[in-house]
């Protein structure tokens, strides 16, 4: 076991303490991946790290086994599938010491049958609860590792970009454009992960992903885009117009813009995650585009894409140093085009800083 993965299994056992968990169980996942570095391959038959209050042990199916002991050395309780899980699952919650957590928490992302399995062998009266007080919280501050491969990765989506800004054109499709900003995540050896190209009123769908639509002079273009590279994302939006601006694009863009300086100066450890997306909101409000303003400000990001801290309008969530999250409103004109400007940010002691060096400025085609 590594010093980062003892450490997080000290960070997380404090947790369990704090909230009375006497039993954590975590799927194959970004949980797991998190806590130790490494997940065994997800699929129907059950595999659980049990953690309680001194000792961990898997779970696991004997199929995959071999496989995983490469990346770990903790306890095993394999079951093979002419035998079945029971017997296995009484054992390693025997070995772990959680045979009656008392409270015990699931991983969110688990199968619903792995999570009955679990709890038909605990006791009836065990109280259950999901991870964000827990390994969740914990998840939720990065250190400096995880700054560093995001910000790597910020700077890869940067370049992906500039790229797609260097072949935007008249005539070419949503597609085409699209390909061209794989190709680049795929020269820095980074899987693309999502590629939104919307273009005119495409633009207004926030989740368009890329058509057969033709790009034309006068057209806004929404590029929404992410790889991932090390096992960490990206995710950075900007604008392109081709040629001419459409009608009212520069004031709409500056609109945008001040909702995005507003959130960056509201976002403070200690505020709550709804009052950054109150402050980009009433800027939207204000200028009488609110109702085409038709999601949330933000979302956490780490080893997912999106994972908390949420910036919603309803989220008590107390912002903290180290959590990284998205600033990205936008307003959407149905049948004419969408603006949205997005930046992770990491918070710092004294405010957000923005991975990405790309600046939000619109780029200009050229026709």
């Amino acid at each position: 076991m590594t010093e980062l993965t003892k450490a997080r299994f000290a960070a997380l056992r404090a947790k369990m303490n704090d909230t009375g968990s006497g039993l954590v169980a975590l799927a194959p996942g970004s949980h797991m991946d998190w806590l130790i570095g490494y997940h065994p391959h997800p699929d129907e038959r059950p595999c659980l790290l049990l953690i309680g209050p001194e000792k961990e042990a898997f779970l696991m199916p004997a199929l995959n086994a071999e496989g995983t002991r490469e990346h770990t050395d903790i306890a095993f309780h394999n079951w093979a599938d002419d035998v079945g899980p029971a017997d296995a699952l009484t054992a390693a919650l025997a070995d772990v010491g959680a045979t009656a957590p008392g409270r015990v928490v699931l991983d969110e992302t688990m199968r619903a049958d792995f999570a009955l399995l679990l709890l038909d062998n605990l006791p009836a009266d065990t109280a259950r609860d999901f991870t964000p007080e827990t390994l969740g919280a914990l998840r939720m501050r990065k250190d400096r590792i995880e700054y560093d491969l995001l910000k790597m990765n910020a700077g890869i989506a940067d370049r992906a970009m500039q790229a797609a800004f260097s072949k935007i054109r008249p005539g070419m499709t949503e597609k085409e454009l699209a390909a061209e900003i794989r190709a680049h995540f795929a020269s820095e050896g980074a899987a693309p992960a999502f590629w939104i190209v919307g273009a005119g009123g495409n633009g207004a769908f926030p989740h368009h992903s890329a058509s057969e639509r033709v790009i034309a002079e006068g057209d806004a273009v929404v590029i929404d885009i992410g790889g991932r590279k090390q096992g960490f994302p990206s995710d950075i939006t900007r604008m392109a117009i081709v040629g001419r601006a459409p009608e009212g694009y520069g004031q709409i863009h500056t609109i945008v813009e001040r909702a995005v300086q507003a959130a960056l100066k509201a976002a403070r450890p200690g505020v709550l995650a709804k009052e950054v997306d109150d402050a980009a909101r009433k800027v939207i409000a204000d200028a009488g585009y609110g109702e085409y303003f038709v999601h949330r400000t933000g979302h956490g990001m780490g080893i997912d894409g999106h994972e908390p801290p949420y910036i919603t309008a309803t989220s008590e969530t107390v912002l903290e140093e180290g959590m990284v999250f998205s600033i990205e409103p936008g307003i959407y004109l149905p049948g004419r085009f969408g603006i949205r400007l997005e930046d992770i940010v990491i918070l710092r002691a004294d405010g957000p800083e923005v991975l990405s060096s790309l600046p939000r400025d619109v780029h200009v085609a050229q026709v």
